[in-house]
């Protein structure tokens, strides 16, 4: 590892005090290195990476298919712009549509830009006097003015007040809340079936039909946002196939590249045509080398069976954690599907997340009190139980004293 005795922790971390805006809250740490579930800092330190890439990372770091994909493509073309065809883009266009419900794909570099896509393509697709949205509360879309309106939390809104138009947020998971909040002047409903910054809550198959059902009464769109639940993550090419509810569009991005920056959408041929030319674009979007990456991806997770092996250790990983919870009152909840697993406390994480890491573990707290588990579905079983028994070490480490009584209280943590 001769490039980690090379760098600098502490130069690199001035010259990023220095040069870069300071718009993330960064770990002392320059990693420098990955390989698998593994990475390592600058000083030789490796560790378990269950969060990798914030999800990006779904075949873990640097995966060797991928990795000479992109080899492969940058040696023969690294960018071309939209005004002519290229292999990949087309290639990667019919893989997606393939494995989803028969769509057409538009592409660009981001799940926030593939929200923005989606909004807009809502609105082609719709009579004119259709302009408002509806979203759920808790959810996580974007940081762009578009996709952080649509993301119903209030401290995502803070400093950019006025938003954009026309947005409705009701709770999540409520079909009755929806059904009262939709006219015919929505144009689209906006729904991650598996919400993900807003700790892992599933939509229920009564929700998601309920949306279906007043779109189709409405004349208006359903989008599901399965930027971080696509891809196989949850055993499934998308977690929408999960349930009986087929939507009009879907966004994805984080690990459709394998680690390469790329999104997009699919939506249903009659919706897509309603994007002609000029009515929207992407510079970089579906460039060679993104495309080829996501050609990549595809292909190991089918070669390999991942989809498979993501609902089967998803399974392992949900026992194990449901061990962790008999042991300990203020876990009040384990839910998740495939390897997009949430922890609910009755206690803040963030300590919890911290002590991991110093054991050299990497895991993810969110919404202050649920820990994220969402390994690469090319995870290990050794390597799932070697992240929960460091987990475990931890808890035991930092019970609260209240819950170290002979009485404990009990905690009800109600299924989302």
């Amino acid at each position: 590892m001769s490039q980690e005795t090379k760098v600098s922790t502490k130069k690199v971390i001035d010259q990023y005090d220095k040069y870069v805006i300071g718009n993330y809250g960064r770990l002392p740490i320059l990693l420098v290195r990955g390989e698998g579930s593994y990475v390592w800092d600058a000083d030789g330190k490796r560790y378990l990476d269950m969060f990798p890439g914030w999800a990006v990372s779904g075949l873990g770091h640097c995966p060797a298919p991928v990795v000479q994909a992109i080899c492969r493509q940058a040696s023969e073309l690294i960018h071309m712009d939209n005004t002519f065809y290229t292999v990949p883009q087309g290639q990667l266009a019919q893989m997606i549509s393939e494995r989803s419900f028969g769509g057409k794909c538009f592409f660009c570099n981001s799940g926030a830009e593939a929200v923005e896509a989606a909004l807009k393509l809502a609105r082609l697709a719709t009579p004119q006097e259709k302009y408002r949205y509806i979203t759920t509360l808790d959810s996580f879309h974007g940081r762009t003015f578009g996709a952080v309106t649509a993301t119903a939390q209030s401290k995502y809104h803070q400093g950019f007040s006025p938003l954009v138009p026309g947005f409705s947020y009701i709770p999540f998971n409520d079909p009755e809340a929806l059904e009262e909040a939709f006219d015919d002047e929505v144009a689209g409903v906006l729904i991650e079936p598996i919400q993900g910054e807003g700790g892992i809550n599933i939509a229920s198959d009564e929700f998601l039909s309920k949306a279906s059902e007043l779109c189709r009464q409405h004349n208006a769109i359903l989008i599901l946002d399965e930027v971080q639940s696509g891809m196989g993550r949850t055993g499934k090419w998308f977690a929408y196939q999960h349930t009986p509810v087929e939507p009009d569009i879907i966004t994805m991005a984080k690990a459709l590249g394998g680690g390469v920056a790329i999104g997009g959408i699919c939506a249903r041929s009659q919706i897509a045509q309603a994007m002609k030319p000029g009515t929207h674009a992407s510079t970089f979007g579906g460039n060679p080398l993104a495309t080829a990456a996501a050609i990549a991806t595809i292909e190991m997770i089918d070669q390999e069976g991942l989809l498979a092996k993501a609902d089967e250790l998803g399974k392992y990983t949900m026992t194990r954690l449901g061990e962790l919870k008999a042991k300990h009152d203020f876990i009040s909840q384990v839910r998740g599907r495939g390897l997009m697993i949430g922890v609910e406390l009755d206690i803040p994480g963030a300590d919890l997340v911290s002590a991991c890491l110093e054991k050299g573990l990497r895991i993810n707290c969110t919404h202050e009190t649920v820990l994220r588990f969402m390994p690469a579905m090319t995870v290990t079983k050794e390597q799932i139980d070697e992240a929960i028994d460091i987990v475990a070490v931890v808890l035991a480490e930092h019970v609260p004293a209240v819950y170290s009584s002979p009485d404990p209280p009990n905690s009800s943590g109600a299924d989302q």
